[in-house]
């Protein structure tokens, strides 16, 4: 990549339109939320909390491919998620390419390399290939957060089924337990006094709750509701 080929943003918070110069003209991109950075010459996309580095050969050189490839084998060690764009627009830059690709004994894949037509095509590859990736990572944030809070739910329903198979003590009496003392463990290891002191329940209750926990002849016995 050229030294004045850069990346510039507008004032202001993401989305915004980038603008990508280029001697003798101007590339404009579509609004995306994403946030790009130059370093060396490469690019490095911030999405959804993601990043995702590019290097990005304007045009292939065909006499330059051994520093190509040896920037590629340094990069991908330093990035979890790099591609590696190159404009081939001649038959002969894309032969070239192809068999340096195999030459320098690059793994299919590791990184992954965008073959692109030119320039304007290759910063717009770029662009979707970030906001895809940030998309991704947003879809795997949520659906993360979406099975912990399924299995929190899960987990209190087992909780108020263990509390309420004790003779006497109701949901509202569960939930109360839950917030006042905690777990099932803490419950068992409460005191009486301690449980009149953190919780609204009578002391018949919290009699029941310490035999159910402690006297075996009690919770082993059966229980008619």
């Amino acid at each position: 990549m050229h030294d004045e080929h850069r990346v510039e943003r507008q004032a202001g918070p993401p989305p915004y339109q980038l603008h990508w110069r280029v001697p003798g003209r101007q590339l404009v991109s579509p609004k995306l939320p994403v946030d790009i950075s130059c370093v060396f010459q490469d690019f490095i996309f911030n999405n959804g909390g993601l990043s995702v580095a590019f290097i990005f050969e304007t045009s292939w050189d065909c006499g330059n491919a051994a520093a190509v490839f040896s920037r590629v084998n340094a990069l991908k060690r330093q990035f979890k998620n790099i591609y590696v764009v190159v404009a081939v627009p001649t038959v002969e830059q894309i032969e070239s390419f192809n068999q340096s690709y195999f030459k320098y004994g690059m793994e299919l894949g590791c990184p992954a390399f965008v073959p692109v037509n030119d320039p304007e095509m290759g910063f717009e590859m770029m662009l979707k290939i970030a906001h895809a990736r940030g998309v991704c990572k947003q879809q795997d944030i949520s659906s993360t957060m979406r099975n912990e809070r399924e299995q929190a739910v899960q987990c209190m329903d087992a909780y108020v089924r263990v509390l309420t198979s004790i003779p006497g003590i109701d949901d509202h009496d569960a939930n109360m337990l839950a917030q006042a003392i905690g777990s099932i463990e803490a419950i068992a290891k409460a005191s009486e006094s301690s449980i009149l002191e953190s919780t609204d329940l009578s002391r018949d209750k919290a009699e029941t709750i310490i035999r159910f926990f402690r006297d075996p002849q009690f919770y082993l016995s059966p229980k008619i509701n």
